[in-house]
């Protein structure tokens, strides 16, 4: 069990937890998700943290096969500029190393913006803290652990 699964099993909402090989070799953690599960990029989701105007650490959760785009990410978070966050700052905060970091259970509460698109999915996936775990769950489950908001933050 890790913490995000714990995260989801005690707020008691429906989850699947779906495993796989992990290869250390792949290059990108989240489109090797979908693959070896089968399942549509779009409905995988990776978990970017980003600092906000210098200061402040945010969750950013969009799809693998796709963008984050700052300008928006900082735009729904109320700020003026973001940038991908350091990977020991990441793993200070969250708890998890880089390709396995969740947005649930992470050691500190994030202000968290998952992409809208998520919205139209009866379920996602995201990781469930560990790289070769993913945990499905539906975007509106995930929007309530995290206290996340909706917002088109993906480069068009």
């Amino acid at each position: 069990m890790t913490p995000g699964i714990n995260c989801a099993k005690k707020a008691k909402v429906a989850y699947q937890v779906h495993e796989y090989q992990h290869d250390a070799s792949s290059q990108s953690y989240g489109l090797e998700a979908a693959e070896k599960l089968n399942i549509p990029s779009k409905r995988v989701f990776k978990t970017l943290v980003a600092k906000l105007d210098g200061t402040t650490l945010v969750v950013a959760v969009v799809p693998v096969d796709s963008m984050l785009s700052m300008k928006s990410l900082a735009k729904a978070c109320a700020g003026k500029k973001a940038e991908m966050a350091d990977k020991l700052e990441v793993q200070r905060s969250t708890g998890y190393v880089l390709g396995g970091v969740s947005p649930l259970g992470q050691k500190k509460a994030l202000k968290t913006v998952i992409d809208e698109s998520a919205n139209q999915f009866s379920t996602i996936y995201v990781s469930a803290g560990r790289r070769g775990i993913e945990i499905e769950l539906s975007a509106a489950d995930l929007q309530s652990l995290t206290r996340a908001s909706f917002f088109s933050i993906c480069q068009a």
